[in-house]
């Protein structure tokens, strides 16, 4: 084996390794994506099953006593509750989304939240 085969056999190993770089380069990407998309669809479920759970949850007088349940038509203190809250489509949205574990925020906004509560989120949603 002559030196010039030893050189021709580094070059074809350099770019098997290569391509074997970029192929790792797209798995890690793609188990990112999966990632994501795996603790987004844990959370949704885990809201899933609170509303499902909240909706299934029969109103006793019990609950009206210890507070769970309010009617604006008998309690006035309720009422003002009602009031005071901020309505809208687009802030119940964006509650909604914030709470499934997004950002809304405009510095991260859509990107999963993975270390609890964001300070920028928080502020928006408390305007």
């Amino acid at each position: 084996m002559n030196k010039r085969d030893i050189f021709v056999q580094i070059e074809q190993l350099e770019e098997q390794t290569g391509v074997v770089h970029s192929e790792l380069g797209s798995l890690k990407r793609q188990i990112i994506e999966l990632l994501e998309e795996n603790k987004r669809l844990s959370i949704e479920n885990q809201q899933l099953r609170k509303l499902l759970k909240k909706e299934t949850e029969p109103i006793t007088p019990a609950l009206l006593a210890v507070g769970k349940v309010a009617d604006a038509s008998t309690d006035p203190a309720a009422a003002s509750v009602l009031v005071k809250e901020p309505t809208g489509e687009g802030y119940d949205n964006l509650a909604r989304i914030y709470h499934e574990g997004f950002h809304i925020c405009n510095v991260n906004y859509g990107h999963l939240r993975t270390e609890g509560d964001c300070l920028f989120c928080m502020s928006f949603l408390n305007k």
